[in-house]
């Protein structure tokens, strides 16, 4: 067995392998050395992994596949990051995918490393034929409460599509807006455009909150992104509030009262 290929070899071929029952994934599961067999488990538990994301994708194309048999064009789908956060903005994303879109594992934002949230974010924004970011700041937030600036940022992202949709597709929200929409409980795990919406808007809501940590780093805004952590909590009690802190929000309100009193 002079000629039989190395593992380094081997591996490079598995790279060209498309199926389980190709031989030599049998051939190398069957070989004595423990690297080769390695390589083998190591191929299946990856293709395996393929197939989920593969049929996990065409589950949340459903939405979108439907939309089109009916005449729409130009989906888009929409999403918020920040609603439960006592601190910082909330935003929003609109986005509307080409047909021939695809991103296996892509989901909703919160279940994604950050590192593959970032990942996700570059594609999207390169392949998108479309996309709209909507900021609603802490003051408005205080005045119109958070339901209202959620629905605002996702009307503010619809706006700045450079291409005019002719459906929504919006995560548990009803929009004042003319063109046809579906609200979808739990749509950012439902709907791939929606999913594509979670992961900008997350994505950009934590860049800017990355922001507002450089200013005020004593607060730990980079590790909990705003949302009323003990760390966070810790921080108001020791250094008071900021411009960035919800004053509607029980925690951040109660603090206000108590040192107006």
């Amino acid at each position: 067995m002079k000629n039989r290929a190395t593992a380094k070899e081997l591996k490079e071929l598995l790279k060209n392998v498309s199926s389980i029952s190709d031989p030599l994934i049998q051939d190398c599961l069957k070989d004595e050395r423990k690297a080769v067999q390695q390589l083998a488990k190591g191929w299946i538990r990856l293709h395996k992994q393929e197939q989920k994301w593969k049929q996990q994708f065409e589950q949340m194309s459903v939405f979108e596949k439907e939309a089109r048999e009916k005449g729409f064009l130009h989906i888009a789908g929409i999403d918020e990051a920040g609603r439960g956060p006592i601190a910082g903005p909330v935003v929003a994303a609109a986005v509307i995918l080409p047909k021939d879109f695809v991103l296996f594992g892509l989901t909703d934002s919160k279940q994604l490393a950050k590192a593959k949230r970032e990942q996700f974010y570059d594609i999207i924004v390169r392949e998108a034929e479309a996309y709209g970011i909507g900021v609603v700041s802490e003051r408005e937030i205080d005045e119109i409460n958070i339901y209202q600036a959620a629905k605002s940022a996702m009307m503010q992202a619809v706006r700045h599509l450079n291409k005019e949709p002719d459906m929504l597709l919006i995560d548990a929200m009803e929009l004042p807006a003319e063109m046809k929409q579906e609200s979808l409980i739990k749509g950012d795990a439902r709907s791939i455009s929606i999913a594509a919406a979670s992961v900008l808007a997350k994505v950009t809501r934590d860049r800017l909150m990355e922001e507002i940590a450089m200013k005020y780093p004593e607060y730990g805004f980079q590790n909990h992104m705003g949302y009323g952590t003990k760390e966070h909590l810790s921080a108001i009690a020791q250094y008071g509030i900021t411009v960035h802190h919800r004053r509607s929000f029980a925690p951040v309100r109660l603090y206000a009262e108590e040192k107006e009193a």
